[in-house]
Parts: structure tokens; C-alpha cells; sequence
């Protein structure tokens, strides 16, 4: 079922040719089963006419009969006269039989009437009802019935029945029964050609729906084949431009599109490439001025005791500030390797629960000093995986200084889980937290929540963008949550081998959520 569902989604030709054939079936059957009403109505109502004609000549034939007998000057028995007008409209219908013929006592004539009929048709043949009418109206009446034989036989068939008066006997009702046989034989033949006509224009219709839709979505997979390209980095991919329909015009903005596009791409990788220079030609030029002037600085912080106060207090920030530059500048090197495609793991298999527990021993001093506490949640102890330690503790480190920063003497929780695939940590605080909207641009190079906002914790605002790159150096993941008020979660998501794809996190993202048990 989600295959077929699946199926359905994924094709237009399918939906088209499925719409069609619903659609025109539909309409098909609509017309089918008016045009069978027609040809019924048209057929009974003829039938009817031509029957209502024959009743009447056959009640005619009979009173002609009726009339001769009472004419003549022998007397004939009620048995005869009755027997001659049967034998008479038998012979009127012919061989084989037109129509059936039943000459019945009516209900106010003796019980000793005569009675009879033509191919041992029954009398139960004619409905009570019809009868009914017969008698009280004195007219001719006819309904549609099953026409019964004494052999079991029975079929559809018209009965007109009308009354005749027999001199000499009483009231008698002359009933004509016509069998609809061919009728129905006429209607089934109609309805056979209907639904046989009905389904090959639907299969008609089916094939050029899908021809048509074939000249439209073959096109427009091409253009979905040469984007996918395109967003592969072929920037070269362009349609073919047939004709000078609208599909051709579609081909043409395409490619003018994609030729823009092409152009911009590449100035804005000049642009970048140009940028990744120079941040990294600036951050090797200043390695050589920052150690001379960090060996006078450090000359200047040794003899600060000396010094008056004022010069101690300015050597002192002197250090400090040096101390950030060569941050900043570690941190730009960094982001200029990533920049380059030149960073690079040094695999070794650790345990990732001792390698966060040394990370947060490191900081749980600055953690003091802000009022905060550092729980720790572990659901295996050791956790053996094969990453980088070094950027792996660079990780925890930032996101957990972050914590300290923004949680506002709050308890910070770090969580290790771990399967058979991934390991995961997340940390957390309970501080100012994320505004709408903030969580995917925490990871962006120099972002600030609020930039009137002074930094307590020195920081070179490319921590959290130097982690993100960590963590997908390693074929993992790192994201964020955080809601106004309710602090925020940070979560990191690494494969325990290289090559492992990363497909779940482990740990909910919200932090609200249950805890996955692993």
C-alpha cells in the first residue's frame, strides 16, 4: 500500500492516466446507462404500441366471431364457441406464436364458464391487479409480467387484457400475453455493445492521455534531471531547446537561469576564495609582529611588580588581551583550513564518557565562579569510538563554556548515550535561551543573540562555528534548541566508525521530551 501510495506521488504520468481513466469511465458509464434507458424506453414503448394494436384487431376478431354465432340459426354450446375464438387468435398469431392468448370467466360469471388457452400458458400469468382493473373499468389495461407455463417454463413478457361480452354465457376477460424475449435478447446485445465500446474508448483514452502526457512530463523530467546536475556542481547543464512552443521557451529561461546562476556561483567563489586568502595570509602575517610584541608584553607582565600601579594594571591587560588575539587568531587559522579543505582527523579509539568528564573537570571552575552546577547524565560509562579527541574535546568545550555563559548561574546538564551506531551528547542550560528563528544561526561566524550584550567569558565568537565544522569532519551532526526563558540544548550526534551514517540523534532534541533509553 505505501508503494503504491509512494508510487502515486512520485509520477504525474501516473496521476494523469489514473484521472483520466476514473474521469472518462465515469462519463462513459453515464452515457452508457442513459443511452440504455433510451433504447429501452424506445423499445418498450414500441413494443407496447404495436401489442396494444394487435389486442385491439384480436378483440375485434373475436366479437366477429361472437356476432356470426349468434346469427346463425344452429345454436352453438358454450365449450365451442369458446374453443372457435381461441382457435382463431391462435391461428392470428401465428407459428411460432406472436403472442399467448388466455380467454377467462370473469368473476361475475358462473363457475361452470368455460375457460381456456393457447400453449398451456397459465392463468396465473395475469396479475390479480390487472385483472382488478379489467373488471371495474370495462377497458383495456395491459402491465408488464412473467408469463408462466404449465411445463415451468416462464419469461418476461406485456399482457393487455381487455373485457368481452359472450352472448349466451356472460362476461369473459380476453388476455393477449406477448413474450419480450427478442426484446431482451435486443437490449442485451445493446448493453454488450455499450460496454465493450465504453471500455475501448476508456483504453483509447487512457493511451492518448499518456502520450500527451508523455510530451509534457518528458520535458519536464529533463529540466528536473539537468537541476539535480546543477546542484551536483555541473554547472555547465543546460536543455535542449526544441521547437518554439512553450516547452521550448521553458528551455530557454532555464538555461538563462542556469547561465546566471553559473556566473554568480563563480564570482562568489572568487569572492570566497579571495576572502579564505585573505583571512589566512592575515592570520600567518600576524604571528610574526604577535610573538615579538608578546615577548615584550610578557617582559612587561614579569616586571609589573616594579611598576606603579597604573603601568602593573595595563601590563596586566596588556597580557590578557594578547592572550584573545592569539585565540582569535588560533581560531582563524582553523576556520581557514576548514575553508580550504585541509583539515583532517587524527582518529584514535577513546572513550567518549572519560574524554567529556575531563572536559567538564577543566571548566568546572569557571562554572563555580558563575554560581553554576554541571550534572552529568551517562548512560553507559565507557563509551569506546573511534574520533578525534582533540576536536572532540574542543566540542564539549565550547558548547559548555557557552552554557556557562548564557545560563545565568543555572545547573547545566550533559548527557552521553550511546548505541551500536552513534554516540550522543547534549548540553544543556537553563538560562536567557533562543528566540525563534536563532537556533540555526547559533553556528554562524561571529553571531551574537544581542550584540549590545558585553561577552563575561573571553570568546572570539567562532567557537560554535569551528564545533559545527568538528562535527561534520567526523560525518556527524551538531544542532540547537532553545525557547525565550527555558534555556537552551545543544546537541552532538558523531558515528562510532568511520563511515557509519548518522540517522537518528539519540537524545531528543528538546529537551521536554522523553529521554530515549538506550
Amino acid at each position: 500500500m505505501r508503494r503504491t501510495v509512494r508510487w502515486w506521488r512520485s509520477s504525474l504520468t501516473v496521476r494523469v492516466i489514473a484521472t483520466t481513466l476514473v474521469a472518462s469511465s465515469l462519463a462513459l458509464t453515464f452515457l452508457g446507462m442513459l443511452l440504455l434507458g433510451r433504447v429501452t424506453d424506445g423499445l418498450l414503448t414500441s413494443r407496447q404500441q404495436a401489442a396494444i394494436g394487435e389486442a385491439t384487431a384480436a378483440l375485434g376478431e373475436a366479437q366477429r366471431i361472437i356476432a356470426s354465432a349468434s346469427a346463425s340459426p344452429a345454436n352453438a354450446g358454450a365449450t365451442v364457441l369458446v374453443d372457435n375464438i381461441i382457435g382463431a387468435l391462435a391461428a392470428r398469431a401465428g407459428q411460432p406464436a406472436l403472442y399467448e392468448v388466455l380467454l377467462l370467466a370473469g368473476p361475475k360469471t358462473g363457475n361452470s364458464a368455460p375457460e381456456r388457452g393457447t400453449n398451456l400458458v397459465l392463468g396465473d400469468s395475469v396479475p390479480p391487479a390487472l385483472r382488478a382493473a379489467v373488471d371495474t373499468t370495462s377497458r383495456q389495461s395491459w402491465t408488464y409480467t412473467t408469463i408462466q407455463y404449465l411445463n415451468g417454463r416462464s419469461v418476461t413478457g406485456l399482457v393487455i387484457g381487455e373485457p368481452l361480452l359472450i352472448t349466451g354465457i356472460g362476461n369473459y376477460e380476453l388476455y393477449l400475453l406477448f413474450p419480450l424475449t427478442q426484446d431482451q435478447q435486443t437490449l442485451d446485445l445493446v448493453r454488450s455493445a455499450v460496454f465493450v465500446t465504453g471500455a475501448l474508448l476508456t483504453l483509447l483514452l487512457g493511451v492518448i492521455a499518456w502520450v500527451v502526457t508523455s510530451q509534457v512530463v518528458s520535458p519536464i523530467r529533463a529540466a528536473a534531471a539537468t537541476a539535480e546536475r546543477l546542484a551536483n556542481g555541473r554547472l555547465s547543464e543546460r536543455l535542449a531547446v526544441r521547437g518554439q512552443d512553450d516547452l521550448a521557451k521553458l528551455a530557454i529561461a532555464f538555461n538563462d537561469m542556469a547561465a546566471a546562476l553559473q556566473d554568480q556561483i563563480r564570482r562568489l567563489e572568487s569572492l570566497s576564495r579571495l576572502q579564505q586568502r585573505f583571512v589566512s595570509d592575515v592570520s600567518h602575517e600576524l604571528r610574526t609582529p604577535l610573538t615579538t610584541v608578546r615577548m615584550a608584553a610578557d617582559m612587561l607582565y614579569e616586571q609589573r611588580g616594579t611598576l606603579d600601579d597604573a603601568s602593573a594594571r595595563a601590563a596586566e591587560l596588556l597580557q590578557n588581551q594578547l592572550d584573545r588575539f592569539e585565540a582569535l587568531l588560533g581560531d582563524l587559522l582553523e576556520i581557514s583550513r576548514f575553508d580550504a579543505g585541509a583539515a583532517s582527523l587524527d582518529l584514535d579509539r577513546v572513550d567518549v564518557t572519560a574524554t567529556v568528564r575531563a572536559s567538564i573537570s577543566s571548566l568546572e571552575p569557571m562554572a563555580a565562579q558563575r554560581g553554576s552546577l554541571i550534572h552529568v547524565h551517562v548512560h553507559h560509562e565507557a563509551t569506546y569510538a573511534s574520533i578525534d579527541q582533540r576536536r572532540v574535546d574542543r566540542i564539549v568545550r565550547n558548547l559548555i563554556a557557552n552554557a556557562i555563559e548564557h545560563g545565568e548561574g543555572k545547573p547545566i546538564d550533559v548527557t552521553v548515550a550511546s548505541d551500536e551506531q552513534v554516540v550522543a551528547i547534549g548540553v544543556r542550560d537553563h538560562g536567557l535561551g533562543l528566540k525563534p528563528g536563532e537556533a540555526s544561526l547559533v553556528f554562524n561566524r561571529f553571531w551574537r543573540a544581542d550584540p549590545s550584550r558585553r561577552r563575561t567569558i573571553g570568546g572570539t565568537g567562532l567557537g560554535l562555528a569551528i564545533a559545527y565544522e568538528d562535527a561534520r569532519l567526523h560525518g556527524g551532526w551538531l544542532d540547537a534548541w532553545g525557547a525565550p526563558g527555558r534555556g537552551a540544548h545543544f546537541r552532538l550526534v558523531l558515528p562510532r566508525e568511520p563511515g557509519i551514517e548518522v540517522v537518528h540523534g539519540l537524545i531528543p532534541l528538546d529537551p521536554e521530551e522523553e529521554v530515549a533509553t538506550v
